[in-house]
């Protein structure tokens, strides 16, 4: 276009305006939130040990012929962005403690191992099924009604107890097919008890401990509660099945 007038005075395009100031509030934002991601303090290494963590005892108790003597396990947290939005616990440091010196350099070891990838930061919950798949070459044991192959595993359960406490894992949940396969199969065993002699007799539902002792592992949770009903290998524990 060709101004063949004197230009006597001009006006901003209003559109021109609106988008430069959404470019600029957007700019404004942006380093808002560059900044306070800049605030938050993550786990690293580097990170100094303060003076006071808040830490948990576990108390694990395995049988006689395992150890004479309970294990305490301590793991110690630290709190990041205290106060704030952003307010994180982490583990930081564990320590575990027995009066049976018969473990005693593994137990350090390990001890200094998971601390380090404590305090290396990002994704730890890799170690509580690193931990759950030992097995002991003698054999594991009972507690609480399931199966521990060792006592690394008892450790790495420990671990997985925590972790959840603090809201890093989420605790496990079965499905509801697998629940009711797990009720219907277990309904199915006191079903078969009851029509036997022995059973008849007693209105007792069947021992844990003596339908456990002709089960097998299953690969799935390590506990010793795969059962054979009907032609299909099912777990009793957590409802994995060979049938699908």
């Amino acid at each position: 276009m060709k101004i063949t007038k004197k230009i006597v005075g001009f006006n901003v395009n209003s559109n021109d305006s609106k988008e430069n100031a959404g470019i600029a509030a957007s700019d404004t934002e942006t380093a808002k939130a560059t900044s306070v991601k800049a605030d938050v303090i993550q786990m690293h290494e580097t990170l100094q040990r303060p003076d006071k963590l808040i830490g948990s005892t576990y108390k694990i108790r395995v049988p006689e012929h395992v150890s004479n003597h309970a294990m305490y396990i301590t793991i110690n947290d630290v709190i990041l962005n205290e106060g704030t939005e952003h307010e994180l616990r982490r583990p930081f440091e564990v320590f575990i403690n027995s009066k049976n010196l018969e473990h005693y350099q593994w137990i350090v070891a390990l001890t200094l191992i998971m601390s380090a990838v404590f305090r290396k930061g990002g994704d730890i919950t890799f170690l509580v099924e690193e931990l759950k798949s030992v097995f002991d070459p003698r054999g594991g044991y009972w507690n609480k009604g399931k199966y521990v192959p060792s006592i690394i595993a008892e450790i790495g359960n420990v671990i997985e107890q925590h972790l959840i406490e603090i809201g890093m894992l989420q605790a496990p949940e079965t499905d509801a097919t697998q629940q009711k396969l797990i009720n219907d199969k277990k309904a199915e065993l006191r079903g078969d008890a009851e029509t036997q002699p022995e059973a008849a007799s007693s209105a007792e539902a069947p021992d844990e401990e003596a339908w456990r002792a002709n089960a097998s592992h299953c690969s799935k949770c390590n506990q010793k509660a795969v059962m054979v009903r009907d032609g299909c290998a099912t777990c009793l524990n957590c409802g994995d099945s060979k049938c699908g």
